[in-house]
């Protein structure tokens, strides 16, 4: 299997940040300690709704990480972050983000107009876009005539399923990804997934170029350091 690139989410330190009621951000400390342990890019999420990660959460990764994505909705009145911050990558995700849990796919023939307003947007500006989307086939060819040259297939439902139902799942997946290959768009998995989950979804899809950790990674850093936890969920993709 080529080597599968990492990225990590830094959404949780912002969090965490507000949690301890330390305005001090150790945002550029975790972007140096994540890229000497192997990280390749870092992210942030914005949301229509405000949160935790604050423009100057996103212009402070900007300038410290080597590669930085920003994740956000389908949404015209966000553009000006990433127009700004001129990001390595924007990811879209869909309209409404839960504030607990995972961005979910988009739905290209749902969104139609708008998807296709805002990919033209960050076209004209010279950033490349990524779009989340569900493991189907009929999402990654919709995805596909959207002129997505990028996508990154949702697995948050997956991991829980029971076994059976997972089995299937997995194929799927292995399905929706090798579709995605074969129509030469970049493919990254993303959504739960975690140092127990990994492996085994990057087995079903083998065609995957990217991977994107987020909260586990970050519970996981709480007990034995970044730098540690970095390595081992690593080591569980080989």
């Amino acid at each position: 299997m080529p080597s599968v690139r990492i990225v990590l989410s830094l959404d949780s330190w912002p969090a965490l940040r507000d949690f301890a009621g330390d305005d001090r951000s150790d945002l550029i400390a975790a972007v140096s300690l994540a890229e000497l342990a192997g990280v390749d890019a870092l992210r942030l999420s914005i949301q229509e709704e405000g949160g935790p990660v604050r423009e100057s959460d996103v212009e402070s990764l900007r300038r410290s990480a080597r590669s930085f994505e920003l994740r956000m909705p389908v949404s015209q009145s966000l553009l000006e972050v990433p127009l700004v911050a001129r990001p390595d990558r924007v990811v879209l995700v869909a309209d409404r983000i839960e504030a607990r849990g995972p961005g979910l796919p988009v739905d290209a023939r749902v969104e139609g107009a708008a998807l296709t307003s805002v990919l033209r947007s960050l076209e004209e500006a010279g950033l490349r876009a990524a779009l989340r989307v569900a493991p189907d086939l009929e999402a990654v060819r919709a995805a596909h005539g959207q002129g997505v040259r990028e996508v990154e297939i949702f697995t948050g439902h997956l991991v829980d399923l029971p076994e059976a139902e997972r089995r299937k799942a997995l194929v799927a997946l292995g399905d929706a990804t090798r579709l995605a290959s074969k129509l030469r768009l970049g493919v990254a998995l993303a959504g739960k997934l975690d140092d127990r989950n990994v492996g085994e979804l990057l087995e079903a899809a083998p065609a995957v170029e990217r991977v994107v950790f987020g909260r586990s990674l970050a519970r996981r850093a709480l007990l034995v350091g970044l730098d540690r936890a970095i390595r081992d969920f690593h080591g569980r993709m080989h």
